[in-house]
């Protein structure tokens, strides 16, 4: 039934093989405005089956929970074909509160499995790391899951260096999530030695800069009402004009290679190890063929270097969170 086999690429050590590019479910339900139609989320999630991609990532928090039930619904005729990640580590007052303890670890994976229609979770994230629990008891709980075959990985997301050695430790991390693009590289400089030193998987989230490094935003572009890119300093109208040179520079490249910005934002990423699966989310067929289309651009050598050579002398304007969002992220 695969129309399109996509390349697979193995998260680390861990054994856990996936589409070397993933689908982000995030934007379907929450966060980039109103929740999109759910039955055309459902084609789309299947059409992105059809197409090669066998990585989805949701978590309880996006809606919350209607993320999940939609992910569920549209893979069930799939299920054995495909990898499903979710996440737990919120309060249930939502984004607001970080509750990691064991106890509570153990309700959401009860809570995820049944609204994912599924017995076992593929990969369990960390959302956020908890400072009030240790790590080591967040990766045993997660042990115990694996052992009773609710579980089959465990993962993390926007954790620092130690905590990552500390989780490592207790119960193997398959992989990392954290946000990694061309204009967000702070995970090179410690981040990514350590994965690779232990042998964890890497998986990008906005990797095309919440859209920005598509070339489909400029400083005159206005989000809705809900759209929470309104809150982003980075994409603040005047920073959105001073960063347009990001998306010059992937733009010139991209019309060397017969690409789109987009295609070579995820090339770029894919080619930096073979260990990295991105995972861009959209709500658009157009989008997820463009996104597919980037696994298919070969950037060698010298268009690497040149996007070095070239992005290292361009500096981001804005930070990448509003102030109370970054204080969620612990490095």
């Amino acid at each position: 039934m695969m129309e399109n086999k996509m390349e697979k690429r193995k998260l680390g050590k861990s054994g856990l093989e996936v589409s070397a590019l993933g689908l982000g479910c995030m934007g379907m339900s929450f966060s980039y405005g109103p929740p999109a139609d759910k039955n055309e989320m459902i084609a789309l999630l299947r059409k992105a089956v059809e197409r090669g991609v066998t990585f989805f990532d949701t978590a309880e928090v996006y809606g919350p929970f209607i993320n999940e039930e939609l992910v569920g619904r549209a893979l069930a005729p799939f299920r054995h074909e495909v990898v499903i990640a979710t996440k737990f580590g919120f309060g249930t007052s939502g984004i607001s509160a970080l509750d990691s303890r064991p106890e509570h670890i153990k309700q959401v994976a009860e809570a995820s499995l049944r609204r994912l229609k599924t017995e076992v979770i593929d990969l369990f994230y960390q959302h956020r790391v908890d400072p009030n629990i240790p790590v080591e008891e967040v990766a045993g709980t997660v042990r115990e899951l694996i052992k009773e075959g609710k579980v089959k990985h465990f993962g993390l997301s926007e954790a620092g260096v130690q905590v990552i050695r500390r989780a490592h430790a207790v119960q193997p991390v398959a992989a990392l999530q954290s946000e990694y693009s061309l204009w967000w590289r702070e995970p090179e400089a410690e981040i990514l030695p350590v994965l690779e030193e232990l042998g964890i998987g890497f998986v990008p989230y906005s990797p095309l800069g919440k859209g920005f490094l598509t070339g489909k935003m400029d400083e005159n572009t206005t989000f809705g009402k809900t759209d929470f890119r309104n809150t982003v300093p980075r994409l603040s109208a005047g920073n959105r004009k001073a960063n347009q040179v990001f998306v010059d520079l992937l733009a010139t490249i991209a019309q060397r290679k017969h690409a789109t910005p987009a295609q070579i934002a995820l090339a770029w990423l894919l080619a930096q190890k073979p260990w990295i699966v991105p995972i861009p989310g959209t709500t658009k067929l157009s989008r997820l063929e463009e996104n597919i289309g980037a696994t298919a651009v070969e950037l060698t050598k010298d268009d690497l270097l040149e996007i070095e050579t070239a992005s290292s002398k361009l500096k981001v304007q804005g930070d990448r969170y509003s102030e109370g969002s970054a204080k969620l992220i612990n490095r």
